[in-house]
């Protein structure tokens, strides 16, 4: 079943309607990314553990384009996998958009597609794969960029920790997949309607946000996910 947010975009996309200097009446803009195609601009990094570069390879960090697994067919992914020996491992993809209107509010929603092997109910270290895990999505007008705080990685915005929300990402839900599924399975979450999740992010003086898509984690083990596809509609609010 084709999620509200999809005909949303498809009913945008239609009507041809963008963003631009030369058309600054336009309040919505929507922009969708299939990694099956190409990475498109995005790029990833991993925050919440040591910032010593040993503590670093002992979490087995990986980021790489390539093709999701075998039961999903031959289609290429955004693949993010850590060990999470911290109890608290984000994982995450960002990426710049241009030519909204500077200094403006909009409200965002959007749409994520991921595979995922995390069983519902399964039980972890600290928590279950699944259920422990929460996907986060959420915007900034600065670029998201790891720093050092006491000797740990940590994000420059506010993302929230865990479940909870922050003011620069909102939770969309966990990476559980259902019970009887054997394999990776494709999964979506979203804000849109009916679930009603309001986030709202402003524009930088030039006209930009920076998108944000991650995993946080407090299941102490092992998180391995592919991105698909991306989906955001961005509304004007004033």
């Amino acid at each position: 079943m084709r999620s509200r947010l999809s005909f949303f975009i498809l009913a945008i996309i239609i009507s041809g309607c963008s963003l631009s200097d030369d058309n600054p009446g336009i309040s919505v803009y929507s922009a969708s990314f299939d990694f099956s195609q190409s990475l498109d601009g995005w790029e990833a990094d991993f925050t919440d553990l040591p910032s010593n570069l040993d503590d670093t390879s002992f979490y087995e960090l990986t980021f790489a384009y390539t093709e999701l697994p075998g039961n999903l067919g031959s289609k290429k992914a955004i693949k993010l996998s850590g060990a999470n020996h911290s109890d608290d491992l984000f994982m995450f993809i960002k990426r710049k958009i241009s030519g909204l209107s500077p200094n403006t509010t909009y409200n965002l929603v959007f749409e994520v597609e991921l595979a995922s092997n995390a069983k519902k109910g399964s039980v972890g270290i600290g928590g279950s794969p699944g259920e422990s895990v929460f996907l986060k999505a959420g915007a900034s007008e600065i670029e998201p960029e790891k720093v050092v705080q006491n000797n740990q990685y940590t994000l420059n915005i506010d993302k929230g920790n865990q479940q909870a929300s922050g003011q620069n990402a909102i939770t969309l839900g966990d990476i559980s997949i259902p019970t009887t599924a054997i394999e990776y399975t494709l999964i979506t979450r979203t804000n849109a309607s009916p679930y009603n999740q309001t986030f709202v992010a402003e524009s930088n003086d030039n006209g930009e946000i920076w998108l944000i898509i991650g995993t946080d984690s407090g299941f102490e083990g092992t998180t391995t996910v592919y991105y698909t596809k991306v989906n955001v509609v961005f509304s004007a609010s004033n």
